[in-house]
């Protein structure tokens, strides 16, 4: 008889403070420059630094585009970064990157051990592929009841274009001023250039599967600042 499978206890809260110090001081940037070409607070910047707080989806979105990080990277750090195969017949094999030890990592990502953060605003998201990516983001996100990926009024603007698949629970999203109820087995495509919002009106969590292609393609700085002014003050 197989013994039971024990899913492991998942981390909330990987040190992603660290990695966003140490990027911000290689950019010779102080923590009240970075707030404010991000139009926050330095003690925000400063709170999640020392992990006292999570970023939104929005700030997390703003500060991995300032920086020129990958939001993956930033959140999933990988300890000890595999390498790609020397064998390309490795690759043919899905056996996509070889590990510190010599281990083969291969395609499979087990649900058991999902890197997994929660952010500000009733947010999870976990990650469905085994390694960080730099050119999508392919996730599990839940919407806690009231979660919102920013705060009222507030969108969020980036490189790419993301796909959406609603799993249970019914998610609303808004696209510049159009607004979108979605229910289990319904999907959504967005231009993420185009500022989006995305909220749990409901009594029940929200379940999604996301995908993200080409966010760290070239998006004015500017205009990917703009992402945090409110629908309110373009009105």
């Amino acid at each position: 008889m197989t013994a039971p499978r024990h899913r492991r206890p998942s981390r909330d809260h990987p040190p992603i403070g660290e990695r966003l110090r140490s990027e911000r001081q290689a950019r010779g940037l102080s923590l009240r420059h970075l707030a404010e070409r991000l139009g926050v607070s330095p003690s925000l910047i400063s709170q999640i630094e020392t992990g006292r707080a999570r970023p939104s989806v929005s700030t997390l979105y703003s500060i991995a585009t300032e920086l020129g990080v990958s939001i993956d990277e930033l959140l999933f750090l990988d300890p000890d970064r595999p390498v790609a195969p020397a064998d390309p017949r490795l690759a043919e094999r899905g056996i996509a990157v070889v590990g510190p030890d010599g281990t083969h990592i291969g395609p499979v990502q087990r649900a058991d051990d999902r890197k997994r953060i929660r952010l500000a605003s009733g947010v999870v998201w976990e990650r469905l592929t085994p390694l960080s990516d730099p050119e999508l983001e392919f996730l599990q996100v839940t919407y806690e009841v009231g979660g919102a990926s920013s705060s009222e009024h507030e969108f969020q603007r980036h490189g790419g274009r993301e796909w959406g698949l609603v799993l249970s629970g019914r998610l609303s999203v808004t696209i510049g001023f159009d607004e979108y109820d979605l229910g289990p087995g319904d999907s959504i495509t967005i231009q993420s250039t185009v500022p989006h919002r995305l909220v749990n009106h409901g009594t029940v969590p929200v379940k999604a599967i996301w995908f993200v292609l080409g966010r760290n393609s070239s998006v004015d700085a500017a205009a990917e600042r703009s992402a945090t002014r409110t629908r309110a003050a373009a009105e």
